[in-house]
């Protein structure tokens, strides 16, 4: 189990996270082999039954486009992105690094996603506390990242770790807060070249994906 200090949650950039994600970015923070990989991830396991909440998104959710789910609600820093986002049927915008608690009814959500957005959390032992909430029992959470990240607004914890070390991090802080981690995928994913061959290494492709092994009664 990780328990993480007081400098392991201390940004390099400690201003107002609100002040970072005033102005939209309406570009692609992951590789073209990464997204797909991603989307490819999705369609094993979401249903166009589910509710799916969409953590820490932007103005792109990364869903298969040949499905409709159920619902889709997304969360973020900035209204611009988010209103962007035609997956999402609904959101709300809140700093989850000043408070965790979320504007959600217990036990609402069959699929949580977060990517790209785990490494920007202070406090993500709070946060899968509050998801574990949020989500019905026995649903899941998919947590996937790259080997990027803006490293100025990373807490320690994740930018002085190896990539191996981050997947063992937030392994860890779901096993200890209520979540079975059932799948971990550390992939590489390839782009690519100009004749069409794939001989070019990119993004690689980490995810970690957990059940909701607390009860919400």
């Amino acid at each position: 189990m990780i328990l993480l200090s007081n400098n392991d949650r201390i940004k390099n950039d400690n201003s107002d996270d609100k002040i970072f994600y005033h102005n939209p970015r309406y570009v692609h923070h992951l590789s073209l082999s990464f997204r797909n990989r991603l989307t490819k991830l999705y369609s094993e396991y979401l249903c166009n039954h589910h509710i799916i909440l969409d953590l820490m998104s932007s103005w792109v959710s990364h869903l298969p486009t040949n499905i409709k789910y159920k619902k889709v609600i997304g969360h973020g820093m900035n209204q611009s992105e988010l209103s962007a986002n035609k997956r999402l049927d609904s959101f709300w915008m809140q700093n989850l690094n000043e408070t965790q608690n979320m504007p959600m009814e217990d036990s609402t959500v069959d699929i949580g996603l977060i990517v790209a957005g785990w490494q920007y959390l202070q406090y993500p032992e709070k946060v899968s506390i509050e998801l574990s909430r949020i989500l019905k029992t026995d649903s899941l959470l998919i947590i996937s990242f790259s080997n990027r990240a803006f490293w100025n607004k990373s807490p320690n914890i994740w930018t002085n770790s190896s990539e191996l070390k981050r997947i063992d991090y937030v392994q860890s802080i779901l096993s200890s807060n209520g979540w079975r981690v059932e799948k971990i995928f550390n992939d590489k994913t390839y782009e690519k070249n100009l004749f069409g061959f794939y001989n070019k290494e990119s993004d690689p492709f980490f995810s970690v994906i957990a059940r909701n092994n607390k009860s919400n009664n």
